[in-house]
């Protein structure tokens, strides 16, 4: 895909007045997670949530790592989600989780983010009092909306698969 960076914003959930910009963080769609120096994360309050947390990195390396709940901002975008207290040596990166949240996906051509677009509704099958049907947002990942050629909808509140169209 080709390497880029971004920056952002990383904010204190608890007091949104402590935050610090990151001027550079590498969009990263193979890393669930987003990493940000812990000496960022420290200096404006965020305490480790979830310790010593298991990873396995892309060379096959085996570490852990503390995450905490933070509140990224990139461009006009926010997103709430978890955040990996990097340490020296580890890069710092953007995940797809964070991504997701942001409502952001990748332009690969012109190496930048751009918006996803609206979000996927479903139907709902309890129908509202006027006879018709309400419809419920539902976030499904882009990664699951094809597999071996078939298409995937979401109806009811699960995914369902089909061939051929909805």
């Amino acid at each position: 895909m080709g390497l880029f960076s971004v920056g952002c914003l990383i904010e204190n959930q608890q007091d949104r007045t402590r935050s610090i910009r990151v001027s550079r963080v590498m969009v990263d769609t193979g890393s669930e997670l987003t990493w940000i120096n812990h000496k960022h994360l420290e200096k404006i309050g965020l305490e480790p949530e979830k310790k010593d947390k298991h990873f396995v990195m892309a060379n096959g390396q085996h570490i852990t790592r503390s995450i905490g709940f933070a509140i990224i901002r990139v461009g006009k975008e926010l997103t709430t989600d978890e955040v990996v207290f990097a340490r020296k040596g580890d890069l710092q990166l953007l995940g797809a989780r964070t991504l997701e949240g942001l409502n952001l996906k990748v332009d690969v051509r012109n190496k930048k983010l751009v918006a996803a677009g609206a979000f996927i509704a479903a139907g709902n099958s309890r129908a509202s009092g006027n006879g018709r049907s309400q419809f419920a947002t539902r976030r499904i990942p882009v990664s699951a909306c094809f597999k071996s050629g078939q298409q995937l909808f979401a109806t009811n509140g699960s995914i369902n698969q089909k061939r051929g169209r909805p």
